[in-house]
């Protein structure tokens, strides 16, 4: 919704590659409305999470090594994720026993 710039560099390249592959953003994309839909109606939030979790992962790995200057938004993503993990976190125990 937001108007950017395309990533240059080694960031780039690796978009176009992901953008030429055809499938994996249009997958993503359905993915994270999904889950932003079971958050918003709090349905099988814990299971929403553990669906967030590679994509947040994933999105601070990128800026990590591809594109440092979105990493303070990219750590703020993950931060929320992972408190709203803590938060739900007696759902997640009996995956531990």
């Amino acid at each position: 919704f937001i108007p950017m710039e395309a990533p240059t560099g080694s960031a780039g390249e690796f978009m176009n590659s992901l953008g030429k592959s055809g499938y994996l953003f249009p997958i993503v994309g359905v993915l994270e409305v999904i889950i932003g839909i079971m958050l918003l109606l709090k349905k099988w939030v814990a299971f929403a999470l553990v669906l967030l979790a590679p994509i947040s992962i994933n999105i601070m790995l990128f800026h990590l090594f591809l594109d440092i200057p979105g990493a303070p938004f990219a750590l703020v993503i993950l931060i929320f994720n992972g408190i709203l993990i803590f938060k739900h976190w007696t759902q997640y125990k009996p995956l531990f026993y």
